[in-house]
């Protein structure tokens, strides 16, 4: 049998405990966040073309922060049937789940559409920082890509990028 002021002593931890994981009463955002809940449904997703780094055909949209600033983003990308993305590689570690149609990610820095491997709806896939890898896709395909920026897309040839072409 415990002794009551041990009693006691595990009663106001466990109270601590519980206080301090409660929400606070005035529902403020933690330091940092600008908001404290952020919902986006599809009709409010204004598509645009680009990124620049992709070949014309794709859109996106940003969902959340600034993949040219420090800090996390997410980022949907549309891509048409058949569009291709060619060898690259990421400053930071690149996080994709694929919401429609089907992906096909293949590592190298070679585009060789024998070693991929597909991802289709519900998918997700992760390739470090530096990682040489290549994908495309069959039927229209949606992914949604979140990572810490700054973000940036590093082609293995130069003439693969369409930020250098007219």
């Amino acid at each position: 049998m415990q002794s009551p002021r041990r009693d006691t002593l595990c009663l106001t931890m466990l109270s601590l405990v519980l206080i301090s994981a409660a929400p606070a009463a005035d529902n403020k955002a933690p330091a940092g966040h600008k908001k404290d809940h952020e919902v986006v449904t599809p009709a409010e997703m204004k598509w645009q073309d680009g990124p620049a780094s992709l070949q014309k055909g794709a859109q996106y949209v940003i969902l959340e922060g600034d993949p040219s600033k420090d800090g996390p983003f997410v980022i949907r990308i549309k891509l048409p049937d058949g569009f291709r993305v060619m060898p690259h590689t990421h400053p930071k570690d690149e996080r994709v789940t694929v919401i429609t149609g089907t992906l096909y990610l293949g590592m190298g820095a070679k585009f060789d559409e024998k070693v991929g491997m597909a991802l289709p709806a519900g998918s997700y896939g992760r390739t470090d920082a530096g990682m040489k890898h290549f994908g495309w896709v069959k039927g229209e395909t949606i992914l949604q890509l979140h990572g810490t920026g700054p973000w940036a897309v590093d082609y293995i040839n130069s003439e693969d990028d369409p930020r250098g072409k007219k």
